[in-house]
């Protein structure tokens, strides 16, 4: 079996994506009539059959019992897919199957290509992360740090581009510390509002005063969205130009985008849920959100993964350097900073087993977390998740429609790979 890009039509996007980028030179593209990822013998690659099968009742199971509408696994190890399947449907009364090819809402699996992105200005001396973000943002020159009683004081170091990349900015999430003085802030000047472009909402949250000093506490934020302003000031074009043109285009994602065509439709997924979460795909806002605006399909993230697990190259197409990868893979945090801040990823009984880097969740303790030292990831607050394993050579790509079920699917995803992985 290989994945292939679903028609002639979108592979011809992504070749006249190469002509239109340039007029004297083209950008390389990973022509999309290739196929992503050749499937390889699983047991060759390490894998236990019977173990793999176990993977697919479980799935299989919560479809039946009606956990799931359906969700999309793949496993690949050394360039070669050991397991690939979709289960039950693409959402909750359809028949469409769940394919390699549904359009998934990746929500912050948006912030390590958007990360990647800036890199790529960072090669070409357009970006440094030790700039102040107030290079690009001149609002961010005077910023303030919220103190215990409510009341704020002017901060004492400023904000780095690279304090952006590793939530070490001292902006918060305001929706996700709703109660909290300062998440009451973030509602009241209108987090999040769609009508805004990502350079007014940039100018929104420098008016706001900081959680922490930056580069003094991890906590999860509008950092990448903060990141997405910089990133248009320094290219000189809209975010999702970039994106296309510096990273997306070039691997042949031609099914990722900030907003989708309506003819995309039925290959959405849809989750079992109706909150506000879920937006309509196809309705293009002022906000392109650099830290969750992106939606994808499973084959086209794999090629984002790919390129990272081979050190920045996929079939010839070169997206960041070498060392641009590694200097992304150093941790940014400490025990101090991760205790300092909130939601990060690894904290009791698995604390101290990651950092954090540039764009990715970092594993430096692979006694106390199942994927290798060295694993780079993130994942998406509707169930979506990817993980490289330079230590075993494995991707991982999961994608359902579900927040509820995050946590829970991060844990057997964990248990189910690398129990299966016998020959390390």
């Amino acid at each position: 079996m290989a994945f292939m890009k679903r028609s002639i039509l979108a592979a011809g996007a992504a070749l006249a994506f190469a002509f239109a980028s340039g007029c004297q030179s083209a950008p390389q593209v990973a022509d999309p009539f290739t196929p992503s990822l050749i499937q390889g013998d699983a047991a060759a690659l390490g894998f236990d059959q019977a173990k793999l099968g176990e993977i697919r009742k479980a799935l299989n199971d919560d479809v039946l019992s009606g956990k799931i509408p359906g969700a999309y696994l793949l496993i690949a190890r050394h360039g070669q897919v050991a397991f690939a399947q979709g289960f039950g449907v693409q959402g909750p009364g359809q028949i469409a199957p769940m394919t390699e090819e549904t359009i998934f809402r990746v929500f912050s699996m948006t912030k390590p290509i958007v990360t990647v992105a800036a890199m790529t200005l960072v090669e070409d001396g357009k970006l440094s992360v030790d700039d102040p973000v107030s290079k690009y943002l001149p609002e961010y020159a005077n910023l303030t740090v919220i103190q215990a009683d409510g009341s704020s004081r002017p901060a004492q170091t400023p904000m780095l581009v690279r304090h952006l990349m590793s939530h070490t900015s001292g902006l918060i999430y305001g929706f996700i510390q709703p109660t909290t003085a300062l998440g009451k802030q973030y509602a009241a000047a209108g987090e999040g509002d769609p009508t805004k472009t990502a350079r007014d909402q940039a100018k929104i949250f420098a008016g706001l005063p900081l959680a922490a000093e930056p580069g003094t506490a991890w906590n999860y934020s509008r950092s990448t969205d903060v990141l997405g302003a910089v990133i248009e000031v320094a290219a000189g074009k809209p975010l999702d130009v970039v994106v296309e043109e510096r990273v997306t285009g070039p691997l042949g994602m031609t099914d990722t985008h900030f907003f989708q065509s309506k003819d995309n439709a039925a290959r959405f997924a849809q989750s079992k849920h109706t909150d506000g979460l879920y937006y309509d795909y196809t309705v293009p806002v002022a906000f392109l959100q650099g830290g969750g605006g992106l939606s994808s399909t499973p084959e086209d993230y794999l090629r984002f993964a790919e390129m990272l697990r081979n050190d920045g190259e996929y079939r010839g197409v070169r997206i960041i350097e070498k060392a641009t990868l590694a200097r992304m893979r150093q941790p940014e945090t400490n025990d101090a900073m991760r205790k300092a801040g909130l939601f990060f990823p690894a904290m009791g009984p698995v604390a101290g087993s990651m950092e954090f880097g540039l764009g990715f969740s970092l594993v430096t303790d692979d006694t106390k977390q199942r994927p290798g030292n060295g694993t780079f990831s993130w994942n998406g607050i509707a169930g979506t998740e990817f993980w490289v394993d330079p230590k075993n050579d494995l991707v991982m790509v999961f994608m359902i429609q579900d927040r509820a079920l995050l946590a829970e699917y991060q844990r057997k995803n964990r248990a189910w790979i690398y129990d299966a992985l016998v020959k390390p």
